[in-house]
């Protein structure tokens, strides 16, 4: 008597209906043991919430230093980003008599994210005294570039692990749930962590971020145990190995790209200018404590969740990427106009909706123009095409990064000294400059990239239907 073969179960139907990495396991790469791998990127996710949320607030509102200190430590770590591609092609061709070509990175990247964290409450510190605030920002920004750089080397690392790891089929999707475990971890640290500091102290704060920097070595260490095999022929000194500038080189001549990348480098710097600035703004505007504030980037990261499951799912019904980052970019317009009022209307919930908003925005923007720089590349440029994108997006981040203080510093100087009306010389004046450059560039994103919608697109004739094709991002920069 035949058996017939169960149908799924409901929630695995919506499982896989929602969630296009649901199946990225295999027998090769259990579930178990490629969600253990995923936690060096919730190490990841609590490190860049500490950075770019929590204590940008905490240095601007309760230590009081300058808006343009603060979003020039932020912009630190970026600086690291530009070279995501370099770092994963020098661990594709790392030489070594013990045969492990990512675990040497992986570590490196772990011991610069502990020690950035482990002296980073003391160097902030540092800054609340104005005799010793020169040593505090040299001290800072030393932290700052340890932690970041720690945590891209990781995540170049782990992620091209886990590419090595997972079958060919199943490596888009595998990747693509790293991905999604990075914002999970950004969300619940943003939880936690602004629980752990309602009650704001200096020794409560260097407690959380010691505490952060002994949890990151835990995380790391057991997502990486046992999951390289070691392979001499791999790392073998004497083979050869591809020559980076090379491959640049050729990836650079196709002209095509520019117009992409120069929208991809002004909408990066439109979402970007507010990192730095959005939870100070709710605590110095709308009296929110550090818990509340730093629940927006919980927020900002559960709305980027959401629009990358949007994107996967309009992917694989065949979408136009640059349709999804265009409406990305429409979103982020709507999201920084409600941030934009929720001074003069003293309204938390438009500021918590804002930023769910800019973080859907910049997800669907993100995911639609990196699988278009995927679509241009050619088989043996894809890592240059990601890397380019993450360059691009990374540089222009941090520009627009340190651009929104100065912005912020400048306007609210100017404001406070009576040279403008009273009718816009308020304390909001300088946050609300910075968002109204924001919608700009965003709008001038939209402009750069709309000549480039169904233009040129590779078609599916030769691959079949898109929607039959497995959607993940892979080696997705941050």
């Amino acid at each position: 008597m035949s058996t017939r073969p169960r149908p799924p179960s409901p929630l695995m139907q919506l499982s896989l209906r929602w969630l296009p990495f649901a199946d990225a396991a295999s027998a090769d790469l259990p579930l178990g043991r490629l969600l253990r791998l995923a936690l060096f990127q919730v190490s990841v996710g609590m490190a860049a919430v500490l950075l770019n949320g929590t204590l940008n607030r905490v240095m601007i509102v309760e230590l009081s230093v300058p808006a343009w200190i603060v979003a020039l430590l932020i912009a630190v770590p970026l600086l690291v980003a530009p070279f995501r591609a370099l770092i994963g092609h020098k661990s594709d061709t790392h030489r070594s008599v013990l045969g492990w070509r990512r675990v040497p990175y992986i570590w490196m990247g772990t011991m610069l994210q502990f020690g950035g964290l482990a002296i980073m409450p003391f160097a902030l510190l540092l800054l609340e005294e104005p005799a010793k605030q020169t040593v505090g920002i040299v001290a800072a920004m030393a932290a700052f570039l340890m932690t970041g750089a720690g945590f891209h080397i990781t995540q170049t690392a782990g992620l091209a692990l886990a590419s090595d790891l997972a079958p060919e089929d199943k490596r888009p999707r595998a990747v693509a749930l790293l991905y999604v475990m990075l914002l999970v971890g950004m969300m619940f640290s943003a939880f936690v962590i602004g629980g752990l500091l309602i009650d704001f102290s200096p020794t409560r704060l260097v407690q959380v971020i010691q505490g952060a920097a002994v949890l990151t070595m835990a995380l790391n260490i057991a997502a990486l145990w046992k999951q390289e095999a070691r392979n001499k022929a791999a790392t073998a000194p004497d083979r050869e190995t591809p020559d980076f500038g090379d491959l640049w080189r050729a990836f650079v001549r196709d002209g095509r790209n520019a117009r992409l990348l120069t929208a991809i480098g002004i909408g990066a710097a439109g979402f970007a200018m507010q990192d730095a600035l959005l939870e100070p703004y709710g605590g110095e505007i709308l009296g929110l404590s550090v818990g509340a504030t730093t629940g927006l980037t919980g927020a900002w990261a559960l709305g980027a969740l959401v629009g990358f499951l949007i994107s996967g799912r309009s992917l694989a019904r065949g979408g136009d990427p640059l349709r999804i980052a265009g409406s990305g970019l429409v979103l982020g317009i709507n999201a920084f106009l409600l941030v934009l009022f929720a001074a003069p209307f003293g309204s938390s919930a438009m500021l918590f909706a804002g930023s769910i908003t800019i973080g859907l925005g910049l997800g669907l923007f993100s995911v639609g123009t990196l699988i278009e720089a995927m679509n241009l590349a050619k088989s043996e440029t894809s890592g240059l095409a990601l890397g380019a994108w993450g360059a691009v997006q990374a540089t222009c981040a941090g520009a627009g990064i340190a651009l929104g203080g100065a912005i912020r510093d400048g306007t609210a100087a100017i404001a406070m000294s009576g040279d403008l009306s009273s009718a816009i010389a308020t304390r909001a004046t300088g946050y609300s400059v910075v968002y109204i450059f924001e919608i700009l560039l965003l709008l001038a994103a939209l402009a750069a990239i709309g000549p480039l919608v169904g233009r040129h697109r590779t078609t599916t004739t030769d691959t079949g239907d898109s929607a039959d094709q497995p959607f993940g991002l892979r080696e997705f920069p941050t």
